[in-house]
């Protein structure tokens, strides 16, 4: 095959934007020393890479999803993966989701009544305070 045209490559990938688009990529793996499947033959980068098109000398599943890794602008993480929590972040991300009503210190309501009464600390009351005098009889 001295010369390679679409028509021989569109057998293979029947859309041709995305045979240009994939035989640009396999032009730019060539480009960066991916080894050669077929002879050069003084040919350049991009001729060679649709005269491997066109004999399958080259996986086009792998060169599809490297055309689309390539494109891509978001990376994929796995579900797997967990990642740490800075310090702090645990309580800043309470804060930031919490209802009104929601403490943030702990699921348990604390009455600070009960908590003065267990301590022995209650305050004293107003009468108490101002010297009222004790109730007669």
């Amino acid at each position: 095959m001295a010369r390679v045209t679409v028509e021989d490559c569109i057998e293979k990938i029947q859309n041709r934007f995305e045979l240009v688009m994939v035989a640009a990529q396999r032009a730019r793996k060539i480009g960066s020393g991916a080894a050669l499947t077929v002879d050069r033959d003084n040919d350049k980068n991009p001729v060679v890479s649709l005269r491997e098109i066109a004999i399958e000398s080259v996986p086009l599943d792998t060169l599809k999803e490297d055309l689309i890794r390539n494109h891509q602008r978001m990376v994929v993480y796995e579900e797997d993966e967990t990642i740490d929590l800075m310090d702090g972040e645990a309580e800043w991300e309470k804060i930031a989701n919490r209802g009104e009503g929601d403490d943030i210190y702990g699921d348990e309501e604390i009455d600070e009544d009960e908590e003065d009464a267990e301590e022995g600390d209650a305050e004293p009351s107003l009468e108490d305070v101002a010297g009222a005098p004790a109730d007669k009889e």
